[in-house]
């Protein structure tokens, strides 16, 4: 059975971020990811986590100024030292609140500047795996769609698999491509992809990044059949 994870940057932002984790293990979710905590210290989100007795999964890098689209700089030229000063923070944030995994956000590229911004990019996950292998984090690049995210350098998942595949590090991968309602509606068969998950015998953690179409307990009714039930029932 799929084991699915909380994005609390997604789900239960009816309150603050604090507060989210005890609405998430209350749904029935025993793990969650988050993307950008850095408002609140390491010590808070931890004592949250172990409060509820929640698996702690991933964090993004910073997202960036609005000058570099507000999107990350880790592909950006020139943009190297920033994106260093980003990973470090993120590395420390992680390990320091128990989480297994980091999203390396790319930014946003001109069309005439991505062959350079491909270089850049694989240099500085070299670098960033390297120095996360030492603590058992993986990194995840992730494909971002061109109409939410407009000149994204990642928005082809077989961009992305040549990008892991040129870095060459065992602690990079593709993270899923984002999804945005609840996945009980619209043309993909979530519930078959999710069988084959199974055939495959894939066991690690589904985040569930979606914006939910109203109050985020409202629209779990989908997750019910995979063991996401509300605490007590």
């Amino acid at each position: 059975m799929p084991r699915f994870a909380a994005n609390l940057a997604y789900l239960f932002t009816e309150r603050p971020l604090l507060e989210r984790f005890a609405a998430a293990a209350a749904a029935g979710f025993t793990a969650v990811e988050l993307q950008s905590p850095y408002d609140h210290a390491p010590s808070a989100v931890k004592a949250e986590l172990e409060r509820h007795g929640l698996a702690m999964l991933g964090i993004n890098t910073t997202h960036g100024q609005p000058v570099s689209g507000g999107a990350g700089v880790a592909a950006i030229p020139g943009r190297e030292q920033e994106f260093g000063a980003q990973f470090s923070q993120a590395l420390e944030y992680v390990t320091a609140i128990g989480g297994c995994q980091i999203h390396c956000l790319a930014g946003t590229v001109p069309p005439e500047q991505r062959p350079a911004a491909e270089r850049t990019f694989i240099r500085n996950l070299v670098r960033a795996a390297d120095a996360a292998r030492e603590r058992d984090i993986t990194l995840l690049i992730e494909p971002l769609n061109p109409r939410d995210r407009p000149d994204y350098f990642l928005s082809r998942v077989e961009h992305a698999a040549d990008i892991v595949d040129k870095v060459a590090r065992p602690n990079v991968r593709i993270a899923g491509v984002p999804l945005r309602g609840e996945p009980d509606e619209g043309e993909v068969n979530y519930p078959a992809i999710f069988a084959a998950l199974d055939r495959l015998g894939y066991d690690n953690w589904i985040g569930c990044e979606y914006r939910p179409r109203a109050r985020t307990e409202d629209g779990l009714g989908w997750a019910r059949a995979y063991g996401i039930v509300p605490r007590g029932h």
